[in-house]
């Protein structure tokens, strides 16, 4: 348990800690130049951790491929809101949630396909060339309407929240063997007080990578919070239901990664419905839904035992957490964007996806610590069974309270102005007169 947590969380730290720091490069450097350099360095990374010769210098290549992760996931979403017009972003930002879960959700599959067939090695071989092809796609179009602002970037802030957040995890990861000793106290006090120093240097400094007044706006504060719980318990299904299947149930790593196919088709057809639902009558209604619905998958999750059946016993709840995921990601991005000012798109974004990724770190660290799984050896019997379905119950009452937070607190975004389409080879006119007016 101990190993599959750091292959996990080696990219999940430097991922969380930089994310910040990567959206305040491009907002400083523009988003289209610095997601150029975190789709070279990513792919760089990962055909390192192809070759990595042992289990500590994969350790590293992980650390190296989530600090590129981190220049890629804010400039990404930052450059795309930076591309289109006002009345276009929740349509498009759908879609972008929508591909985006559905390549998250179908990375097990391809993962399992290469693993059976070849090796591990092959998951990372194969990703290398990825970043590489989206390279090129940038290169021949992509236009964003705002350069970088040119801004000093903190870095002192970006090295004490990394050091900070990785601390404190190894504290978390090795208390089960160190059995909660000295050494396990003594890091997890550096960790957060390394923490505590970001969060004065961020009162102080002028460029601060974490702006206070961001959460001044009663919207963006509650976004994120129920981005948190919400991706807390996204990362303990992904996680631990994998080796569920796997070691107690007694799939391949190919009919694992296939039996999460029903989320990435949810995803794909509900998440630009949901995106246009929220553009048009606010997000609360579409997150508070689909928390509740995604709830009640993970509560049918977990009951898989090793006398469940696919079709009867797995399936079902992994089609309601699919479906609740569908209503959720696209409109909770959504309201973030729109609770900020343009300018500070790069920022928003950062910040809810170190939210997002901060959760999944803390469920594969904390969830596993609670019920029992920390240092677990043997992940075959009925000890891992038992933690497993106390996680699923944990992860859902943390989806459920995110979707009360988002209900409570996610109040509005911009709403499309209604415009009339003359003609189906015309573009979008103001009404004059109940007429379409003059081409502007």
């Amino acid at each position: 348990m101990t190993g599959l947590q750091w292959i996990a969380n080696a990219y999940l730290i430097t991922l969380s800690a930089l994310l910040l720091l990567g959206g305040a490069l491009g907002d400083a450097l523009g988003q289209k130049r610095v997601f150029q350099a975190g789709l070279i360095a990513f792919s760089l990374s990962s055909l390192l951790c192809s070759v990595a010769p042992s289990f500590s210098l994969l350790i590293v290549a992980r650390l190296l491929q989530g600090a590129a992760g981190a220049m890629l996931v804010p400039t990404s979403l930052a450059y795309l809101d930076t591309s289109f017009p006002a009345e276009d972003r929740g349509d498009a930002i759908g879609r972008w949630a929508a591909w985006s879960a559905v390549w998250t959700a179908g990375g097990p599959l391809l993962g399992g396909i290469l693993v059976d067939a070849a090796s591990w090695r092959w998951v990372f071989a194969a990703a290398s060339p990825l970043p590489l092809v989206a390279l090129m796609v940038t290169l021949v179009g992509g236009h964003p309407r705002r350069a970088g602002s040119g801004r000093p970037v903190d870095f002192l802030g970006a090295f004490l929240i990394s050091a900070g957040l990785g601390i404190l995890v190894w504290a978390l990861l090795t208390a089960p063997a160190d059995r909660a000793g000295r050494s396990t106290w003594i890091a997890g006090a550096v960790g957060l007080g390394l923490i505590g120093l970001f969060v004065r240097h961020e009162g102080r400094t002028r460029t601060p990578l974490l702006p206070s007044r961001l959460f001044a706006s009663r919207q963006f504060a509650g976004a994120n919070a129920a981005t948190l719980l919400i991706y807390a318990a996204l990362g303990a299904l992904f996680f631990l239901l994998m080796v569920q299947l796997q070691s107690v149930i007694g799939f391949t790593a190919l009919a694992a990664g296939a039996s999460l196919l029903p989320i990435n088709a949810c995803m794909l057809i509900l998440s630009p419905l949901a995106g246009r639902w929220a553009a048009t009558a606010g997000p609360g209604a579409p997150i508070a839904s689909g928390a509740a619905v995604a709830a009640l998958g993970l509560m049918q999750l977990s009951n898989v035992n090793a006398d469940s059946a696919y079709l009867s016993g797995i399936l079902p709840g992994i089609v309601f957490f699919g479906l609740g995921l569908g209503l959720i990601v696209a409109p909770l991005t959504s309201s973030v964007l729109a609770a900020v000012a343009e300018d500070e798109a790069g920022m928003a974004s950062a910040v809810n996806n170190a939210a997002a990724r901060l959760a999944g770190l803390l469920a594969t660290a904390v969830i596993p610590l609670l019920v029992g799984l920390g240092g677990l050896e043997d992940l075959t019997g009925d000890a891992f069974a038992r933690g497993y379905a106390r996680a699923m119950w944990i992860s859902a009452a943390l989806c459920a309270t995110g979707g009360v937070v988002a209900w409570s607190t996610v109040i509005r975004i911009p709403k499309r102005r209604p415009m009339s389409h003359p003609a189906p080879t015309h573009g979008c006119v103001p009404l004059i007169n109940d007429r379409p007016g003059k081409d502007l």
